[in-house]
């Protein structure tokens, strides 16, 4: 058993203007981070289409219409100060839910273990009706009600270690009991919310703000004495992971200062709740990075973590 790959190259014909963070490039970096013979024994999938019912789990038919009405022929078209479309971009998100969603078959079918899904657009930021953020549809919180729907689960932890707070999958899962979202983000910075008084309908969000210049040694900390602690108490029956690498010291968005090792470490912390309470499921999406070498490192920091957990 080794950790399942999801990519497509459908993620890089969503187009973003020229000089823009969240380029297609991005997926490049991670093929060639990923093309090590270290990642030789990854299983490597297609992300496959998702069928359009996998979103009306988080978003009204109305606002799919809408974000596939926007789509130009030709070029880029920009719904808000960061969020852009090309032709292809509905194609890219569609891979993006569908390669989520198959993380969560293969890690609860027969075979357990884990999965990373490395596609673009990213999700986290997509509220219920509002694209923002680089992000069109909340790919980790469909995921996450997929895997209730589904398989039955009532307990789905989601962990968003993006540097920017996961406002989207907040407002996707804010009355969903089953679900657990929790999100570490450096606070003040876009999109301004992520305080540590938004705790959702049913008590089911905890939010960690950090100070800018957090350090890896103050995030372990703060994830030892209240991330870990919490998703202890919750037991979840799946782990998801919106897995944003925009908090390495030399990403140019914010203002952290994580190292690879510092993902790595909360990889396996998280791959240690996993065994604890799951057999070991765990699906990790991607979501920021926007340094391309940092980011390349990081994901190999990550899914190297991710496959020595499911040997």
């Amino acid at each position: 058993m080794t950790t399942a790959f999801f990519t497509h190259a459908d993620g890089e014909a969503h187009q973003t203007p020229p000089g823009h963070p969240e380029a297609p490039a991005r997926l490049a970096a991670i093929a060639e981070a990923l093309a090590a013979p270290d990642f030789a024994m990854l299983d490597r999938q297609s992300a496959p289409l998702a069928m359009e019912e996998r979103l009306l789990l988080c978003h009204p038919q109305a606002y799919i219409d809408r974000i596939r009405r926007a789509l130009p022929a030709a070029g880029i078209y920009q719904l808000d100060a960061d969020t852009h479309v090309s032709n292809m971009s509905m194609q890219a998100a569609l891979r993006a839910v569908g390669g989520a969603c198959a993380g969560v078959d293969r890690v609860m079918g027969s075979t357990g273990g884990n999965a990373f899904v490395a596609m673009r657009p990213p999700g986290h930021h997509a509220e219920t009706e509002k694209p923002m953020g680089f992000c069109l549809f909340g790919t980790v919180a469909i995921a996450a009600k997929y895997a209730m729907q589904m398989y039955g689960l009532s307990r789905v932890a989601v962990v968003d270690f993006d540097v920017h707070h996961g406002n989207g999958t907040q407002d996707l899962l804010w009355d969903e009991s089953g679900a657990l979202f929790i999100s570490s983000h450096q606070m003040p910075l876009w999109p301004g919310t992520g305080a540590a008084d938004e705790r959702g309908a049913h008590d089911n969000v905890m939010n960690v703000p950090l100070k800018p210049g957090t350090d890896g040694a103050s995030f372990r900390r703060v994830y030892e004495d209240a991330v870990l602690p919490q998703l202890d108490r919750f037991a979840p029956e799946l782990v998801s992971v919106s897995a944003g690498f925009d908090a390495h010291r030399d990403d140019p968005l914010a203002q952290l200062e994580l190292l690879e090792e510092d993902f790595a470490w909360v990889t396996g912390a998280l791959c240690d709740i996993a065994a604890k309470h799951c057999d070991g499921r765990l699906v990790s999406v991607l979501e920021g990075g926007y340094d391309l070498p940092a980011l390349g490192r990081s994901v190999a920091a990550h899914v190297k973590v991710l496959m020595e957990r499911a040997a």
